[in-house]
């Protein structure tokens, strides 16, 4: 049987179940990339696409689903698409996510109505992708790109509280297809400006995670509203490195990993709400490459004077650098790079480890060379200690392999601990 001919199979297989099991869990941080190539109809495109990403080393493909003002389910060919993106996916051993969102600001949800809409779009899509068990509600509503209104005439932020709604109603809607899923929210962009007189109205993840847990607290819902949260830790352009920290301003980048956990901590600890300890998704980073003289013929537009891309080469030192670090974060659950595939326009991203024909960068090796090696558990963290759950005398420390070694051979005598990966230990007080 042709690959194609089986992956229809496969298709008409999942298009007949109820609920599946859950899918294949990732024994540490999942790694892959965000890739709407991949959702196509046409059963054979979709097999391909995920072939290339299977093919760079990448365990995990985030897709979208794209909710309109009016729809209570998903149409036809967006259900189509999905159902094929996940065929492909089983079929290549490669965890889904999905983000379902409203496309631009012009289709925010903010009514009631539109956001009951929106959450049982959100339902409909869970029902429709039985093997799919990981979703993102939203897409930086931070920005005015995508949600509108930010602020209130009197200046306030309106955007994180009318999120905040949204995501309640979407989580509530997918936990009562399956409970098992694992629902995101946040999706957070790493800048913003927190100025309402401003020409580009947006807020900035410091103001925005605030805002949200003032508003999920204000609400006095009993339970949840996420089990994950999501984040875009972009640099400033393609030639800023990944560990570049931003400890005197607003914007948070990869390496702000402890602001970022002390940020989720003050907005959720004490609430039904996980806070510091809530699993984060770096769903999108991206670095530009700097495009061959003999590919440029597959592109076309113009790179933004912003964009600053790098030579292939860097681009895999940084993706390396950038899989690294997240892998020595404790709760960081997935990281995921923005492409697979360059998008051919200039003006967007050539971010990907594949050309717009399919062939292969140079810096493809070196990164899949690094998603083994972290698979592997060769990851070298730096050998301090730190507590960036904060509160109590229980934290995350970041212990060598020799001082763990040590531990086992003790029995963890004055402490009990638990081994994610990266090196890092969970100490409770004991």
């Amino acid at each position: 049987m042709s690959r194609s001919l089986l992956l229809t199979a496969v298709l008409g297989a999942l298009l007949a179940l109820a609920l599946a099991q859950p899918g294949l869990a990732s024994a540490g941080m999942y790694m892959g990339a965000a890739e709407d190539e991949g959702r196509n109809a046409d059963p054979a495109v979709a097999m391909a696409k995920m072939d290339l990403a299977k093919a760079a080393g990448f365990d995990t493909i985030r897709v979208t689903a794209i909710w309109a003002p009016g729809e209570a389910a998903a149409p036809q060919d967006q259900r189509r698409a999905l159902q094929a993106a996940a065929a492909a996916a089983l079929f290549d051993r490669i965890k889904l996510v999905v983000t379902i969102m409203p496309y631009g600001s012009r289709t925010t949800p903010l009514t009631a109505k539109a956001q009951r809409d929106f959450a049982r779009f959100s339902a409909d899509v869970v029902r429709r992708l039985p093997t799919v068990h990981e979703y993102i509600v939203g897409n930086e509503p931070n920005l005015n790109r995508y949600w509108l209104p930010q602020f209130g005439p009197d200046g306030t932020d309106v955007a994180a509280t009318s999120y905040e709604s949204l995501l309640a109603r979407s989580y509530d809607a997918i936990k009562g297809v399956d409970k098992r899923t694992f629902v995101m929210g946040g999706s957070v962009s790493p800048r913003g400006g927190d100025d309402p007189s401003s020409t580009r109205l947006t807020h900035s993840p410091t103001t925005f995670i605030t805002d949200l847990g003032a508003a999920y607290r204000a609400s006095g819902r009993p339970r949840p509203i996420m089990d994950g949260f999501a984040f875009h830790p972009y640099g400033e352009s393609s030639s800023t490195p990944p560990t570049l920290t931003h400890p005197n301003s607003t914007s948070i980048g990869l390496a702000d990993y402890p602001k970022l956990v002390a940020l989720l901590g003050d907005a959720f600890d004490g609430t039904p709400q996980l806070g510091s300890k809530l699993p984060i998704v770096y769903d999108e980073y991206g670095i530009d490459s700097q495009i061959p003289e003999a590919k440029l013929e597959l592109y076309h537009g113009r790179e933004p004077s912003t964009t600053h891309p790098v030579p292939e080469a860097e681009q895999a030192d940084m993706y390396r650098e950038a899989l690294m670090i997240a892998a020595c974060q404790p709760t960081v659950r997935g990281f995921l790079i923005f492409h697979v595939t360059d998008e051919p326009d200039f003006n967007r991203w050539q971010s990907g480890m594949y050309y717009p024909d399919g062939a292969a960068k140079s810096s493809l090796g070196e990164v899949r060379q690094t998603i083994r090696q972290i698979r592997a558990g060769q990851v070298d963290c730096p050998v301090e200690s730190t507590q960036p759950n904060g509160g109590g005398a229980d934290g995350w420390v970041l212990a060598s392999s020799k001082s763990d070694r040590s531990d086992r051979a003790k029995g963890g005598r004055g402490a009990r601990t638990r081994r994610p990966e990266g090196g890092w230990v969970l100490v409770k007080a004991s």
